[in-house]
């Protein structure tokens, strides 16, 4: 499913490995260690090499955890792309804690980090709805808005942005959330 926006840019969502996507930057559902882990942080590990964990650990020498709502910028190593931007998403308590604000601004610091390194294609997973435990819906609506509010901008220089979805019931909710975007936009 895709959704077209002013000036040619677009917000696709794809059912499939995230890791096989060739773009300009990857997005990694990372901890605040920067440590690796299960999951998509796992696959895109073990996809680019050790080459990613090596700029992370240096990253973490210089600069410690990476705050939740906040990402750190790697080369790509084997990847195809040319960037990875791990970035925190919040962990999910009760949605009371700040987790909406800190989950958009984890996709806001993403897109800013795209437009300072000239990524013109970026794609995304669906943070923090795995392990972090954040209700799929709720988060593919924040996302998918966050994302599109960024793409109708007239100065950004993103012109794709894809949501690279595991399986097919992930797919299925982001379908929805953007199909009830589309409308809202429309």
């Amino acid at each position: 499913m895709e959704l077209n926006l002013s000036s040619g840019k677009a917000l696709r969502l794809l059912l499939g490995d995230i890791t096989k996507i060739r773009v300009d930057a990857i997005v990694n559902a990372a901890n605040s260690q920067l440590q690796g882990g299960g999951g998509v942080d796992g696959a895109i590990h073990r996809a680019g090499g050790p080459s990613l964990m090596r700029e992370l650990d240096q990253i973490r020498k210089e600069s410690g955890d990476c705050p939740t709502g906040s990402a750190a910028v790697t080369t790509a190593g084997a990847l195809p792309a040319q960037f990875v931007f791990h970035a925190v998403g919040p962990i999910y308590q009760d949605g009371q804690q700040g987790e909406p604000d800190q989950l958009r601004g984890c996709y806001r610091t993403c897109l800013a980090l795209a437009e300072e390194r000239g990524v013109r294609m970026l794609s995304f997973p669906a943070i923090s709805t795995g392990a972090y435990g954040y209700p799929l819906a709720e988060a593919a609506s924040i996302a998918l808005e966050t994302v599109a509010q960024h793409l109708r901008a007239a100065d950004t220089g993103v012109r794709e942005v894809l949501f690279v979805l595991w399986d097919q019931g992930t797919l299925d909710i982001h379908a929805k959330a953007l199909s009830r975007l589309a409308g809202k936009l429309e």
